[in-house]
């Protein structure tokens, strides 16, 4: 009996391989899909998703692209390590050209040339770079450039980058400011959470041909999250071991027994540091377990004070779904509204692409370095951001004060 029999199973549920069958719909997944379909019908699209290694982003834009309609035009780039010029040339290439052995002045003519033809012809054009984070400073600087080819009414070239976490720094360097004011959207898949990744090996489970979602003992998806850490390829790893090691002994279900041997076969400690996450997880419960709170959040709206909370250093999301650390019931809030990030020497909040935007008095911030006693705007909503150790110095201070000023007072009697 093979291993696809023994499980009820008709084909392997945790391959390595992209394949957008076995795709799970995670909010985050969604959500980055939504953004990516938002280049076909926005004339100035421009998308840049991230994603940590084994996120998921290529299966989510192969998805994409198999649903792509016939008036759009798509060039897709992976191999990513080049020059300005041989980036130009693998554009033409995917557009169907032939454009070695010419200079650059006419590899954008070309270019130029194509899209507005395209554009003429009733067609969009996208131009998705898978693996973006390998791209040199001067070849983002020429999909700059590209994002502004233009004709009387409309740009006519939509662009997507998709990468790992690199791209995002790499955007934040003061350098490419410019290219960065041409981003319409930006949006990072973080790893799955517990409950997401469970519907993942289910969904998975259930596409490969399981009826019954009881292959995996519910003890088991505790242990499968605190070694994976929720990175979708991660998981496939651990669970296609772990189900060798059950079809090995000819077990009928994963337990946690399976897990452990898996686990101990891949030489696995928890969370691997391939994304890092754990090992900033363990700073921040550190951090909370020495009462270093950094940061002090009071949620007010029409004058009236509604929540007041401390936090350590670490990633704070604000928003109204529930599974926000700052929950805003408010239709003016979106979802995942904005993030708060501090560590020992300052806090940042950034706009996490909400609709209504964050505001500092009438000025709206995409990101911004918080001082002691700023107020953020969230729609009706206001955020009051106090450093608390800065309020405990005061206080020490002003006690110090008091106590000379008592042994002032005793020394004049």
């Amino acid at each position: 009996m093979s291993y696809l029999e023994h499980f009820d199973l008709k084909e392997q549920p945790f391959r390595l391989t992209p394949d957008p069958d076995f795709l799970y719909w995670s909010k985050q997944h969604a959500r980055a899909k939504a953004y990516m379909e938002s280049t076909i019908w926005l004339a100035d699209g421009f998308v840049v998703i991230t994603g940590e290694i084994g996120s998921g982003k290529t299966t989510l834009l192969q998805s994409f692209l198999s649903e792509i309609e016939e008036d759009v035009v798509y060039a897709v780039v992976s191999q990513t390590q080049l020059t300005p010029t041989q980036f130009l040339q693998a554009v033409l290439t995917e557009f169907g050209f032939k454009p070695f052995n010419k200079p650059k002045v006419e590899l954008l003519d070309m270019l130029n040339m194509f899209l507005i033809e395209q554009y003429s012809n009733g067609k969009k054009v996208v131009l998705i770079v898978d693996e973006a984070q390998n791209l040199n400073r001067k070849v983002l600087e020429e999909i700059r450039l590209l994002s502004g080819i233009e004709t009387q009414k409309e740009k006519v070239l939509r662009i997507i980058l998709a990468g790992q976490p690199e791209l995002k720094e790499t955007l934040d360097s003061p350098r490419l400011k410019q290219l960065v004011q041409r981003i319409r959207l930006r949006f990072h898949i973080g790893p799955l959470n517990r409950r997401e990744m469970q519907e993942y090996i289910e969904h998975r489970l259930s596409v490969a041909g399981r009826e019954a979602q009881d292959l995996f003992d519910e003890d088991t998806f505790d242990v499968i999250h605190r070694y994976s850490g929720g990175v979708p390829r991660l998981i496939n790893t651990l669970c296609d071991t772990a189900l060798l090691c059950a079809f090995a002994d000819e077990k009928h279900t994963v337990v946690t027994d399976d897990i452990m041997a898996a686990i101990e076969e891949l030489n696995w400690k928890e969370h691997q540091s391939d994304t890092g996450l754990y090992d900033k997880l363990s700073q921040v419960a550190m951090s909370a377990n020495d009462d270093s709170h950094v940061m002090q959040i009071e949620v007010r709206s029409e004058g009236e004070s509604l929540s007041v909370q401390t936090f350590p250093p670490g990633r704070i999301i604000v928003g109204r779904s529930p599974d926000n650390e700052i929950y805003i019931q408010s239709k003016f809030v979106s979802r995942h509204h904005a993030q708060l990030v501090a560590d020992e020497d300052r806090c940042f909040i950034e706009d996490l692409n909400s609709t209504n935007g964050v505001f500092l008095g009438e000025k709206q911030v995409k990101k911004y370095r918080l001082r002691s006693g700023d107020v953020i705007t969230l729609g009706v909503h206001e955020l009051v951001y106090t450093d608390p150790r800065i309020t405990d110095a005061a206080a020490n201070s002003d006690s110090e004060e008091e106590g000379e000023d008592d042994e002032a007072s005793a020394v004049g009697e």
